[in-house]
């Protein structure tokens, strides 16, 4: 079968503009607010059902004194990163940015500044997209009313205030605070929104019809035609996220493959948690990537920066580590998606496929003694082969149609976490 007229998934139209997203592949997540004084998650106000006067305690303090954003879009770029997402606020209601709706933000803390714009513009300038994350949830304005994932779910005397609260009151200053993020930064490439939340036994939900999800992405379309917005308004847009979790194929809705993009942390929590210990080794994230992108997908890594507004040392070590291996492999990366349909995956294997350069990539994640066999429609095509670390030659024997035969080094080559052989097809 000529290389042309193999099966290869594309994803449905979308109304924003996704093509830099799919070539891109890789982004950084980056969560911080106050929560990163307290240091261990940033759901912390939920899990200990913290009131928010002695929260308050972390937005008197809030002086992040050491506070370089030109050093956070080295390390992302360093690392391959070709895009970042910023939480400009979060649950816990605080603005990174100086916005006209509220008090709550960063300019009114000790540091006493705007701490997105220039974060906007170091990214930029490292030629980064710029994308913000912007929380539904509001644990800190004063309509916000209880539900399920409210600190104060469980404290009667809070709820009774429901009374007086009006939601809606609310929802015009989220709506209002997207028009300042849309019209006070330049272009935006991502607006990332988290999250509708089901109805309980106790409190009802919060979904496209709380957050008039309809009249606030025409909004954001006609500030923005070509943005891109995610799933969590509970009305499918651009991408789909799933957290935490890996994909077993290309993510699909209603049987349709989608655009996708995975969010991961480097250890258990977004925040900075200064004692989690649960950290995913280089070796884990650089697999991550590679899968996601073998199944048509990109991935979201996050960092949670301390409160004096460094990167943890941890992150910096695997960013330092993944940027060594995407120097010499990013080639499987940029550009790349799920191989055609029709090829066989190689034992302990990944691929993943450039379409415009018709180049395969066979991601080796357990080095194999000598060997490595191509089989079936694959077989069909093998050009040239050589280690993309190096571009030394890999030799070859096609021993029938079906069959071709890797000589592989006996050693596996240094300094290659994850070695990758690419394929020239014919």
């Amino acid at each position: 079968m000529d290389l042309d007229k193999l099966t290869l998934i594309k994803p449905a139209p979308t109304p924003g503009n996704t093509e830099w997203f799919r070539h891109d592949r890789f982004g950084m997540f980056i969560h911080w607010g106050l929560y990163a004084l307290a240091a261990r998650h940033e759901w912390v106000r939920y899990h200990e059902q913290i009131k928010t006067a002695d929260y308050e305690k972390y937005f008197k303090h809030f002086d992040p004194d050491l506070y370089n954003p030109e050093l956070w879009a080295k390390a992302a770029a360093g690392a391959g990163m070709k895009y970042f997402v910023v939480t400009t606020k979060h649950h816990e209601g605080f603005c990174l940015w100086d916005s006209a709706y509220t008090d709550y933000k960063a300019t009114n803390t000790p540091y006493g500044r705007d701490l997105l714009h220039p974060m906007v513009d170091a990214f930029r300038g490292q030629n980064m997209k710029v994308g913000f994350y912007h929380s539904l949830l509001d644990w800190h304005h004063p309509d916000y009313t209880v539900d399920g994932c409210h600190p104060m779910r469980n404290n009667e005397e809070y709820i009774a205030g429901d009374k007086d609260r009006e939601l809606n009151r609310y929802v015009d200053y989220l709506h209002n605070q997207t028009h300042e993020l849309l019209t006070q930064f330049g272009k935006i490439d991502l607006l990332w929104y988290d999250f509708s939340i089901g109805k309980t036994d106790r409190f009802p939900g919060k979904g496209k019809n709380e957050w008039r999800s309809e009249e606030l992405i025409a909004k954001i379309r006609a500030l923005q035609p070509e943005i891109m917005i995610d799933d969590r308004l509970e009305i499918d847009q651009d991408i789909k996220t799933p957290e935490q979790w890996m994909p077993r194929e290309w993510v699909k809705v209603n049987g349709v493959p989608v655009v996708w993009e995975g969010c991961h942390t480097f250890s258990g929590s977004w925040g900075y948690y200064r004692d989690e210990e649960s950290w995913k080794s280089p070796e884990q994230l650089i697999i991550m990537l590679i899968d996601s992108v073998s199944k048509g997908g990109n991935l979201l890594l996050n960092v949670g920066p301390t409160g004096r507004g460094e990167f943890d040392e941890r992150a910096l070590d695997r960013l330092s580590e993944m940027g060594k291996w995407m120097k010499h492999h990013s080639r499987s990366i940029y550009g790349c998606t799920q191989a055609p349909l029709e090829f066989k995956t190689p034992d302990c294997c990944k691929l993943t496929y450039n379409p415009d350069t018709k180049r395969l990539y066979i991601h080796v994640l357990s080095w194999q003694f000598n060997k490595i066999y191509l089989e079936g429609e694959l077989a069909r095509h093998v050009d040239y082969v050589q280690l993309l670390s190096d571009a030394s030659e890999i030799r070859f024997q096609q021993h029938n149609e079906e069959t071709v035969e890797l000589n592989i080094p006996l050693k596996k080559p240094l300094g290659c976490t994850i070695p990758v052989i690419e394929v020239f097809l014919k």
